[in-house]
This record gives structure tokens, C-alpha cells and sequence, in this order.
């Protein structure tokens, strides 16, 4: 399996919180070491330093959130779902911004612990609060979706669109979660509603993109092409695409190969060229794609690329060294169930 899309179905608040604004009172140098190792994904140095804020009696609340996220990055869930609670217990009883904010990490926690009672009930306690807050209502239609309750799902999503009507992208990740869970056609009606609605409020990346999954490959050609010369990196991936599906791989390469020449290396243009070139059986070429982009710094991506890298490897018949690959890989991402069968598969090679 070649992981062309990573589709976190909960994502992590990527907001940050101000100290600066207590700073007179209150000092957080040990916090604020541990949040940057955080940032540089040295989870282990950040609990480090958040032991330092503890015995020094830094902010709690600050240094409990902290634990939290060093403790999601390192996968360990019952961990930082404790750390969570710990920091909801330290409020005030007036609610913050940063309620909201660990709710959302809370949630996710218990997502990954298998609890969706309690990763629904966080969004629950978010909504009471926050009737408008559209990103809860998605999230909870995604947790209804996967455990099959359609018309629960339904009823967010539906609310989902109603705060926003004009979000696309998230009109389309609506889509993708109804597809994913066995609920295609129910999807597939979010998007002829939107192209029934009027699309003058669309750009032609969004009615191409929005084609491409209707399956209206013809429009979406269409659509994309014009969309092309706005030069974003988006409109060529879905351009590509298109072109791949209609069975045209060599064109979808030019179309790549084109935006590269002219714009520079981008790891998503590069990824999806590895991709397609996977298809045409040519894995030596896309092995030096993946590796290409895995070249370019903060691309972003870094675990599809080593994930796609190992496939490639393995295609090439090159099974030690996608066995190594792929055991460094599970240090790193070591909750990728399919990544530990496939670990299982190449040890008896």
C-alpha cells in the first residue's frame, strides 16, 4: 500500500499561546525550553524540562499541557490524556482560550485511545461553550462517521457547512471521511449540492477539485487547466491527477516535470510524481522522487516520503534495506499498524 495522502482524521491545534502577557509575574524559562523541544520533536528533552518547571513552580497548568503534547508525540496516550486532565483541573473556573485548546488536544488522545465517548464528550463540552464552533462539529461527525452512526454524522457535517458554506476544503475532507467509512454516495450528494448552489464564488482549482471527485474527470480537466497558471502547487497535483486517472501517466509527468523546472523543488509535486511513476512500474525513478523531496527541509511530509521511500525500495527488490528503513521508521511512527504487518511481511522475506 502506497500512502499517497495521510488523512489525520483529528487534527492538532496548531495555535500558540502568549506567555509574554503574564510574564511580569510569572517566569517560564523551563516551560518554554520544553515547548521548543516539542516544536523540534525532542519529546524526551521536552518532559525533561517540564520536570525542571515542575520543581521550579512554573505555571502548572502551562507545564501539565506541555506534558501532554510531548506525551502524544511519543504516542504515549494514557499519558497525555492524564496530563490534559490534569490541566483542565488546574482552571480557574473561568473559561479561556486554552480550555478550548486542550479540549481539542484531550479529544484527540482519547481518539487515539480507542475512548470516543470521551473524545465525543470533549467536543460536547466544547460546543456548550461555543455553539459556532465549527472544527468541533466536524470532528465529532468524523468520530459518529467511523463508528458508523450516518445520521449523526450527517448532522454535523451538516451544521459544519452551515457556519461556512463557502469552506471547499473542508466541503471536500467531508467528503473524503463519508468515502473512507463506506459512505460514498451520501459525500458525493455534499458536493453536487455545493456545484448546484452556484459556483461564482468558486475558483477554477475549486470546481476542478471538486469535479475530480464528483468523477467528472472531463470538467475537472477542464477546470484545472485554467486553474494552472495560477501557479500553485494544489491545482498542478489535482491537474496531474486527473490526467493519471484518464490514464494519460506520461502527460501527468510532463505536467509535474513542468512545474518543477519552473517553480523549484516542492515536496508534494515530487511526492505524487513518485507516485505516478510507481504506477508505471518505474521505481527506480520513483525512489529519487521520494528522495528528492525528502531532501528539502520542513517539507512537511516527511513520514508519507519515508513510508513511500520503503515501498519503493521494496518494489526494487532491495528487502534488507527496506527492512532497515522501515524498522527506523517504526521507532519514529511506532502506532502505524500497517506499517508493523508490513514490517512482519518483510522479516520473512
Amino acid at each position: 500500500m502506497i500512502k499517497n495522502r495521510t488523512r489525520l482524521f483529528l487534527f492538532i491545534m496548531t495555535a500558540a499561546f502568549c506567555l509574554g502577557g503574564c510574564g511580569l509575574f510569572h517566569k517560564h524559562e523551563n516551560i518554554d525550553a520544553g515547548m521548543e523541544a516539542v516544536a523540534a520533536l525532542d519529546y524526551d528533552g521536552a518532559i525533561a524540562s517540564f520536570d525542571l518547571a515542575l520543581d521550579a513552580g512554573e505555571d502548572e497548568r502551562l507545564l501539565y499541557r506541555g506534558y501532554g503534547l510531548a506525551y502524544m508525540g511519543k504516542t504515549q496516550y494514557q499519558q497525555a490524556a492524564e496530563s490534559f486532565e490534569k490541566a483542565l483541573s488546574l482552571s480557574d473556573g473561568r473559561v479561556n482560550a486554552m480550555d478550548y485548546d486542550i479540549n481539542y488536544y484531550l479529544a484527540t488522545a482519547y481518539y487515539k485511545l480507542g475512548t470516543m465517548d470521551k473524545a465525543l464528550a470533549s467536543y460536547d463540552a466544547i460546543i456548550a461553550l461555543r455553539p459556532e464552533e465549527k472544527d468541533a462539529y466536524y470532528l465529532r461527525g468524523v468520530i459518529y462517521a467511523e463508528q458508523g452512526n450516518l445520521d449523526e454524522a450527517l448532522l454535523n457535517f451538516d451544521k459544519t457547512i452551515s457556519l461556512d458554506g463557502k469552506d471547499y476544503d473542508r466541503l471536500i475532507d467531508i467528503y473524503c471521511v463519508l468515502d473512507d467509512n463506506g459512505y460514498k454516495e451520501a459525500g458525493q450528494t455534499y458536493l453536487q449540492t455545493a456545484m448546484e448552489s452556484g459556483t461564482k464564488d468558486m475558483t477554477n482549482y475549486e470546481k476542478g477539485r471538486i469535479s475530480y471527485y464528483l468523477e467528472d474527470y472531463e470538467n475537472a480537466r477542464n477546470y484545472l487547466e485554467k486553474a494552472r497558471d495560477t501557479g500553485d502547487y494544489e491545482a498542478i497535483l489535482f491537474l496531474g491527477k486527473t490526467h493519471e486517472t484518464l490514464g494519460d501517466s506520461n502527460y501527468a509527468i510532463s505536467v509535474y516535470s513542468t512545474f518543477l523546472d519552473s517553480k523549484g523543488a516542492n515536496p508534494h509535486v515530487l511526492n505524487q510524481m513518485g507516485l505516478c511513476k510507481m504506477h508505471m512500474k518505474d521505481y527506480q525513478g520513483a525512489l529519487e522522487a521520494f528522495q528528492a523531496a525528502m531532501n528539502i527541509e520542513d517539507n512537511g511530509m516527511m513520514q508519507v516520503l519515508k513510508w513511500n521511500e520503503i515501498i519503493a525500495y521494496e518494489m526494487l527488490g532491495e528487502y534488507k534495506k527496506a527492512s532497515v528503513l522501515l524498522e527506523a521508521y517504526l521507532k519514529t511512527y511506532p502506532d502505524d499498524q500497517t506499517a508493523q504487518r508490513e514490517y512482519t511481511f518483510l522479516k520473512s522475506r
